[in-house]
């Protein structure tokens, strides 16, 4: 199996909608109400989100290939929360159901959080639902760790994960963009 990462660019709308759709109803299938989960999995509205991004060129966005197929996205810019100066956020990392737990996500996160570091970052953050198990095994199994922040988030909870990234400098953090986006998912 080989695995290329590359920056998003403009005409990928396509496939990043499609996994993350495609991630999000397998993975929040038991989290989120059927109804809510078929309204955020709606891929014309997906596609648009990420149009706008790659237009407004908003954070940071990768794509990971597995034998030349798209499988994986992930989205970073500096963190939303106006109390985390000096942070950088996971937004979101995305992958196809079909090749879970066979490292792809692994890859990608160690490239964003290259990227991050290199970018002066010294903390990294995100936000997981409370119930999704699976991927908060995954960011403590790569060195995050939970807080005690939460949040309501989409008729569920969200709690905040942080890690230390090695190299980072804080205070020198070049390439900060400030996305906000109302979709959740970035």
């Amino acid at each position: 199996m080989s695995c290329d990462i590359r920056k998003v660019a403009a005409g990928d709308e396509q496939a990043l909608a499609f996994i993350q759709t495609e991630s999000w109803k397998a993975a929040f299938k038991t989290i989120l109400s059927p109804e809510l989960l078929e309204q955020l999995t709606d891929r014309g509205r997906a596609e648009a989100m990420y149009r706008r991004l790659l237009e407004e060129k908003k954070g940071h966005g990768y794509l990971l290939f597995v034998d030349g197929k798209p499988h994986c996205i992930a989205w970073w810019d500096a963190a939303r929360e106006r109390d985390m100066p000096g942070y950088a956020e996971l937004i979101c990392i995305h992958s196809l159901r079909e090749n879970w737990r066979r490292g792809c996500g692994s890859r990608m996160l160690d490239r964003v959080l290259a990227d991050m570091a290199a970018g002066g970052y010294e903390k990294a953050m995100l936000w997981v639902f409370v119930e999704n198990d699976r991927a908060r095994r995954f960011y403590e199994a790569r060195g995050f760790h939970a807080t005690d922040r939460t949040k309501p988030a989409l008729g569920t909870v969200e709690i905040s994960y942080e890690t230390r990234l090695p190299g980072g400098r804080h205070g020198d953090c070049k390439g900060k963009t400030g996305a906000r986006n109302e979709d959740r998912s970035l």
